[in-house]
């Protein structure tokens, strides 16, 4: 299992803000924040807490791309 915050991170350069940005305006840890840019799971409080302050929706920040375990072929 894998998860992408690849949306969040768009929408945090579409709003001018960084990870830094991030963590101090929703009270995040640095450990939430790595976790994240290593494509870790973290609460749906994170997430709700963050998708109050960027206006959007869960959707739009996280991904979830299955493990490929092979091609259908064999």
């Amino acid at each position: 299992m894998t998860i992408s915050y690849n949306g969040l991170w768009k929408l945090l350069i579409d709003k001018n803000m960084n990870k830094t940005d991030l963590m101090n305006e929703v009270k995040l840890s640095s450990g939430t924040i790595a976790k994240m840019s290593k494509g870790e799971p973290v609460s749906m409080l994170v997430l709700e807490k963050i998708c109050d302050k960027l206006d959007c929706d869960f959707c739009d920040l996280v991904h979830y791309e299955r493990e490929k375990v092979g091609d259908g072929l064999e």
